[in-house]
């Protein structure tokens, strides 16, 4: 939960920010995050979904690739399976001057350290972040058509993500 005395002090808006200035000029990958986030967010409100869970969504969204600079250093890689570990620390450290509660923090960086895992799916919004990354990863990457109707078929399940997949990408 979000303490009531930080709740004035914490705002997405922020975790952009940090974001931003953590990425520097890599342009690419602020735009990328920054493309998640609106469609999470836009999702995620759309399903009715709101309060600390929306926050909590809205933050993973920014930070869901923040992984990706360690691991390029450590792995020489920006392979998802790298993301996801070198992710949630990184998140947690661009956090903490916000005082969040453990649960913040720990659903958060589960999100963070788990979106390439599609198994792992355990609710609504792990499911809203899956559907936002890939609806901006099928353009950024230029998926064929093939491809798109396998990824629709096999990991949508928002009405809403259902409804752009479809309105954006030809998917039948």
């Amino acid at each position: 939960m979000i303490k009531e005395r930080v709740a004035l002090s914490f705002s997405v808006d922020k975790v952009i920010s940090k974001m931003v200035n953590y990425f520097g000029t890599d342009v690419r990958r602020i735009n990328h995050a920054l493309k998640v986030y609106t469609l999470t967010s836009n999702i995620a409100k759309l399903e009715g979904m709101h309060g600390e869970e929306l926050a909590i969504l809205e933050t993973a969204a920014v930070l869901h690739d923040i992984g990706i600079k360690e691991s390029e250093r450590k792995y020489n890689s920006s392979a998802g399976n790298y993301q996801e570990i070198e992710g949630p620390p990184v998140a947690k450290e661009l956090l903490k001057e916000f005082s969040l509660d453990n649960k913040f923090i720990e659903r958060t960086c589960f999100l963070i350290g788990n979106h390439h895992s599609y198994k792992k799916i355990d609710g609504l919004d792990f499911q809203i972040l899956v559907e936002a990354d890939f609806i901006v990863n099928i353009f950024e990457d230029d998926m064929n058509s093939d491809m798109i109707k396998i990824v629709r078929d096999k990991y949508f399940k928002t009405k809403t993500g259902l409804e752009y997949m479809d309105s954006m990408y030809s998917c039948e």
